[in-house]
């Protein structure tokens, strides 16, 4: 269950019947004084299923908001503890509600792993997955304490010696790729919740993970990942398993770029929060479907063309199938032929050289095959 948080920013001369996200710069003014602008626009925290291929299942919990109050936390940390604050009153307690409506959506949660980046290093959040009986692995960027409350847990990881290592392919910022060479280093770590809250929240025993790259590359930040898990790891197998689960978040990016570029949510032209709210559940359904299919033929090409397409989908790409050459109409007989046609329709050249169809053209594919059915069905009942 892969968990993150995305902005739609929309230009309004109304900005109260949208709301707002945050306060950017705008630059300098005559005077050379800085001038702030308020961006009008809705977040959402969205929680995607997918396995362990990649597949996505679809959404399992979604939330929309805006905010009415800027504070910054660097101004305010001098004044308020932040460790102290509820986390009923803050906005992280989207993590929370996420999490225990996307738990209650599988019958047995504990064959779930629950998925964030640094933003989800949140204690509660850690107490929440135990008591919902799921599982959790999160990326970390607080050095909590560790063991008695005498040491944290940097100062554990520090003495606990490299236990395998992992070798991955990665590209710098010119495109060049490359061998990295990551050390792996776990513990499993009672760790304390803060101090605050110590009254409020029990100690946990969890798994600490670190993939730290051998040597400083160039051309490239180095690579870091510090992880925290309830799972244990026992073995480097079990290790570079756990990296692989972790290195699938990006999938959530992609389906938040679908929303965006492909279905081109941030153009909308509907004045009030509660109409985009409406059409933005609409439009992850539809960007769903998508990264469906555009992973479907990834990751089977067995199964039956009506598993993602309905009876008229099927024969109208048969039909376009057809007429393109080199390309016979019985290929669509199959599920991995009416994908290649879909994506054939969004542009897809299908050469040797070529890799799998991506997002972008199985989107602007299934945006071509809507309006050939809708013509189809127009002229099916007027022309008989």
């Amino acid at each position: 269950m892969l968990h993150d948080t995305t902005e739609f920013s929309f230009k309004r001369k109304d900005v109260d019947a949208i709301g707002r996200t945050k306060v950017t710069f705008a630059g300098n003014d005559r005077d050379g004084r800085p001038r702030l602008r308020t961006v009008c626009g809705i977040l959402m925290h969205s929680s995607l299923a997918i396995t362990t291929e990649g597949l996505p299942l679809g959404l399992a919990a979604i939330k929309f908001w805006s905010r009415e109050k800027f504070k910054g936390s660097k101004a305010l940390r001098n004044k308020v503890n932040f460790t102290r604050i509820p986390i009923e009153a803050k906005e992280s307690v989207r993590w929370l509600e996420n999490l225990k409506q996307a738990s209650a959506q599988i019958d047995d949660p504990a064959r779930c792993v629950h998925i964030g980046d640094r933003e989800s290093d949140i204690y509660e959040l850690f107490c929440a997955a135990i008591e919902a009986g799921t599982h959790f692995l999160f990326r970390t960027c607080v050095d909590r304490l560790a063991g008695d409350g005498g040491h944290t847990v940097s100062t554990v990881m520090d003495e606990v010696r490299c236990k395998g290592l992992h070798r991955v392919e990665v590209a710098d910022r010119d495109g060049t790729s490359g061998i990295a060479v990551l050390e792996l280093r776990y513990q499993r770590i009672r760790i304390l919740p803060p101090i605050g809250k110590q009254n409020r929240y029990p100690s946990l025993e969890l798994t600490v993970l670190h993939a730290t790259e051998r040597h400083p590359p160039t051309g490239r930040d180095r690579i870091e990942w510090k992880l925290i898990t309830d799972l244990p790891i026992t073995s480097r197998a079990e290790a570079i398993e756990k990296l692989q689960w972790y290195a699938l978040r990006w999938r959530i990016e992609t389906f938040h770029k679908i929303l965006k570029s492909g279905l081109r949510a941030e153009e909308l032209q509907l004045r009030t929060a509660q109409r985009i709210v409406n059409l933005l559940g609409v439009f992850c359904i539809i960007g769903w479907r998508i990264f469906w299919m555009t992973m479907l033929r990834r990751v089977t090409r067995c199964s039956p063309p009506t598993l993602a397409f309905t009876p008229v989908e099927i024969e109208l790409l048969s039909r376009t199938a057809a007429r393109s050459r080199g390309h016979a109409r019985e290929q669509c007989q199959s599920l991995e032929g009416c994908l290649l046609q879909l994506a054939r329709l969004g542009g897809y050249l299908n050469r040797a050289s070529d890799g799998p169809p991506g997002n972008t053209v199985m989107w602007r594919g299934m945006s071509r095959l809507t309006d050939i059915a809708l013509g189809y069905e127009l002229a099916g009942g007027e022309c008989g």
